[in-house]
């Protein structure tokens, strides 16, 4: 399995997710900085580097707003697997998206319409509103950043970078 870097702005903030060799090339170019690494290293011809974990940008990188599509997949990670009406925890592939108000009374395919469901909770509702089901919501439906979805996406990632503003501040 391919490893992660976290990629973190001048300022600290994370950025992204980029490959081991992607790092490399940042760190070589002087375009980053290493954070932190691993024991393991890495050898070419002419040199040895530690493999890193965590780099850092030596210059800011503004970046425009980035709003992410609300895919199946995105939307089942900011619900961390978890249904969004029992709370049950099935697993990826047991889970399906509701859209809160059904498309077929108006409801638009937006992050703050679609929650997470296990396949019981879902079928259960049906084409209702919660409501009218008789089912209330355990956390209301919201727009992750991008920043949200990178850290959601490696929670090794998002530990150590938690760990690093634990220790700056």
């Amino acid at each position: 399995m391919s490893r992660s870097v976290l990629v973190l702005n001048a300022t600290f903030e994370p950025l992204s997710l980029v490959s081991v060799r992607r790092a490399i090339v940042l760190l070589l170019r002087d375009k980053a900085e290493l954070v932190e690494a691993t024991e393991r290293m890495l050898h070419s011809a002419n040199e040895a580097l530690p493999e890193p974990l965590v780099i850092r940008l030596t210059r800011y990188v503004r970046l425009p707003h980035r709003s992410v599509p609300p895919t199946r997949s995105a939307v089942i990670l900011r619900d961390a697997y978890t249904c969004q009406y029992c709370g049950d925890t099935p697993g990826k592939h047991s889970l399906t998206v509701d859209h809160v108000i059904p498309r077929c009374r108006g409801g638009d395919h937006s992050w703050t319409n679609l929650a997470t469901a296990c396949k019981r909770c879902n079928c259960r509702k049906g084409g209702m509103s919660p409501r009218e089901a008789g089912m209330k919501l355990i956390r209301r439906p919201f727009e992750p950043t991008y920043v949200a979805l990178v850290l959601l996406s490696n929670p090794t990632a998002a530990s150590r970078w938690e760990t690093m503003m634990d220790a700056a501040f």
